[in-house]
């Protein structure tokens, strides 16, 4: 058996607004009840890439329309196939914190001081987390969060 009959492809399925994930999930289901036997390696739906889902797999363009008729949401398959390199940045996860410096004015969006605003004082890039200061508070109290739990308010450069 030669490695080259196995391939995979990569192909963007357009899906209807804002069902990217149930396309993705009606694709997984459709193989797990046996609906379909087009084979399926992944299935990825990058934030980034709204009204798309992509599936990497062996079959050909065909097989996967086929697919698509089966998948409530799922519109038609874009024309062509698109390599791994293509979509490799869509596999890596940006960190959070990522354009966010010491001196930003940041708002908490999540936790008890959901609403607050507040100083960065300290990243931690390895842990995806940022200890701030609360703008309006007396005492100067550092508290550490996910960077995801911020909202960045001002990019003000610290003095």
């Amino acid at each position: 058996m030669d490695m080259e009959e196995f391939t995979n492809r990569i192909f963007a399925i357009k899906t209807t607004s804002k069902q990217e994930r149930t396309v993705a999930n009606n694709i997984k289901k459709a193989i797990e009840t046996n609906a379909t036997d087009v084979q399926v390696v992944a299935i990825i739906v990058p934030d980034e890439l709204k009204g798309y889902v992509l599936v990497e797999t062996p079959e050909s363009q065909a097989r996967i329309e086929q697919l698509v008729e089966k998948v409530a949401h799922a519109r038609t398959v874009v024309r062509g196939e698109t390599t791994l390199g293509e979509v490799a940045h869509f596999l890596v996860p940006k960190p959070v914190v990522s354009g966010i410096s010491e001196g930003t004015i940041v708002e908490l969006i999540a936790g008890p001081f959901k609403g607050e605003k507040a100083v960065v004082k300290r990243i931690d890039t390895g842990k995806e987390e940022i200890t701030v200061e609360l703008y309006e508070s007396v005492l100067p109290i550092p508290i550490t969060v996910r960077g995801d739990n911020v909202r960045v308010v001002d990019r003000g450069e610290a003095s």
